[in-house]
């Protein structure tokens, strides 16, 4: 049996939902909102993002993918972990911008964290400064394709880093145990 034979009707339909219209919502953080004008510029008739059915929505209870933008600082912290925490599973994160990435300028502030990843886990990074609004686009069909692939897999689990494995006593090129030195 494979992996869309054992999904039920209901979650395939959410999936092909989330695959056809993304919803989004956005977290400034700060900084200069050149990356917010560069969304609004997305989301406006010259691009026409809504033939993805990419459609930005107020509430994260609502959206499939939360973009961060602004360097994220120690005040704005808890506040993202809760936007985060509120949206529904499968959720996705793009760090959108220099800022929104490692924190750009603002990086070693004493108040700003050292990268949106300390805070939740970023799926899609889009570097500039600001990103334009293709590459933003971009980076929204990226963030559906690692869903599609997770869907495929059963889930997020398959993409978490492995720890590495512990290592064991050194080896020569002939494959036995390398001698101290000293011995």
């Amino acid at each position: 049996m494979t992996e869309s034979e054992d999904m039920s009707l209901s979650q395939r339909l959410a999936t092909w939902a989330r695959l056809k219209s993304p919803w989004i919502t956005i977290f400034n953080s700060g900084a200069c909102n050149a990356c917010d004008i560069e969304i609004i510029a997305t989301l406006t008739p010259r691009f026409d993002v809504e033939r993805f059915g990419i459609l930005a929505k107020g509430s994260p209870r609502h959206a499939d993918i939360l973009i961060v933008t602004g360097p994220v600082t120690r005040k704005q912290a808890p506040r993202l972990r809760r936007i985060y925490e509120q949206m529904p599973e499968p959720k996705y994160v793009i760090a959108m911008g220099a800022c929104g990435g490692r924190g750009g300028v603002f990086q070693g502030l004493y108040h700003v964290m050292d990268e949106v990843e300390q805070v939740v886990p970023v799926d899609v990074y889009v570097a500039g400064c600001p990103p334009r609004p293709d590459e933003i686009i971009n980076a929204v069909v990226e963030t559906l394709r690692i869903l599609k692939e997770d869907v495929g897999h059963g889930g997020k689990e398959w993409r978490k880093k492995q720890p590495a494995k512990p290592a064991g006593p050194a080896q020569s090129a002939e494959g036995g145990e390398k001698a101290e030195a000293g011995t």
